[in-house]
């Protein structure tokens, strides 16, 4: 049995991955941090956690006692922490930005703040960088938009089939955290699709520096508040080069069959099959369909995830299960709750 901490716990992907992790057939969640909720039993702050006996505790890093840990902490914080947790000789699961770049410059670009740490990570998309998840110390979980974002996107850009990606995601309100803002006030979220960061996302740079780095292509973002609780929903408008202007939705189906075939966790849509977020609320699925073009050389592609799950917590449990060597789908087969 594998031991694993989570520091920061006390917010909604900390309650994911107790929620899942409790469930783990391969794993014994040992300990639950939080300086706030320090000797407050779990159920008081999750109170759909009952009866796992786990109190928060502030613990330093260096205390810590686990195999696996994984740090649910603001960005900023994690770079401060991470360091001293993998001294311990634990392998770290950091899921904020602070390690996802590759460059340093654009990360402090884009946060406003000082890198400090030369800890090096892995991004942890499994599908793309599932061999060096596997030999990695610290992994970078990505973030919920550009997960929805790249995995419906990778395909074309990896076989050069697009040259100019408009991506337009729709989340929930979970996604902006555990503290109510004005932003996320029930009266201006309901009944309302609000648009925000319009050209600023600091997600954009993640999805760019993913899907950016093939030669010759752009890519846009912009982000919508909806009022939902979990999911996005992820309209991927992509132009086609001039070598590909006669490629047909057929050809472009199977381009994806052939890319996300054998992954579990990715479902391709039948044929006038569009993706619904109630399909994969509370999973770690993503579903990815569409595969339309229109007269003017445009590629619609839909995608939808939990943006709790498989925006946040569930792939850092996938990612875990890698670093375990354990089957992948290891204590995430659950389906999505629909309705």
């Amino acid at each position: 049995m594998t031991n694993v901490a989570i520091v920061g716990a006390s917010g909604y992907t900390g309650g994911e991955l107790l929620r899942m992790l409790l469930n783990h057939p391969e794993v014994e969640v040992t300990e639950i941090t939080s300086r706030q909720y320090d000797g407050v039993e779990a159920h008081k702050i999750h109170p759909h956690i009952r009866d796992s006996g786990l109190v928060f505790k502030n613990k330093q890093p260096s205390e810590l006692e686990a195999d696996i840990v994984f740090t649910a902490t603001p960005h900023g914080a994690s770079m401060k922490i991470v360091p001293d947790i993998l001294e311990t000789g634990a392998k770290v699961i950091d899921l904020s930005g602070d390690y996802r770049y590759k460059s340093r410059d654009v990360y402090e670009k884009w946060y406003g703040m000082e890198h400090t740490s030369d800890a090096e990570a892995v991004y942890g998309l499994p599908e793309i960088y599932r061999d060096e998840i596997k030999k990695a110390n610290l992994v970078a979980n990505p973030g919920c938009f550009p997960t929805g974002a790249i995995l419906s996107s990778y395909p074309l850009i990896k076989n050069n089939i697009v040259d100019r990606i408009v991506i337009d995601s729709k989340t929930g309100v979970s996604g902006a955290g555990v503290n109510p803002s004005e932003t996320t006030h029930y009266p201006n979220i309901a009944d309302n699709v609000n648009p925000y960061k319009i050209s600023t996302h600091r997600h954009m740079s993640e999805i760019q520096q993913e899907l950016k780095g093939f030669e010759g292509v752009k890519v846009s973002f912009t982000p919508h508040l909806v009022p939902v609780i979990r999911g996005i929903q992820t309209t991927s408008h992509s132009f086609l080069n001039e070598e590909n202007e006669d490629i047909t939705p057929e050809e472009i189906r199977e381009l994806y069959q052939k890319e996300y075939g054998d992954e579990y966790f990715i479902k391709i849509m039948d044929e006038g099959e569009i993706p619904h977020l109630s399909s994969v609320r509370g999973s770690n699925f993503a579903h990815i369909g569409g595969f339309e073009i229109d007269e003017t050389g445009r590629l619609v592609m839909l995608s939808v995830i939990d943006n709790l799950v498989k925006g946040a917590s569930g792939q850092a449990i996938h990612n875990m299960n890698i670093l375990l060597g354990l089957p992948e789908q290891t204590g995430l087969t659950h389906f999505g709750l629909h309705p």
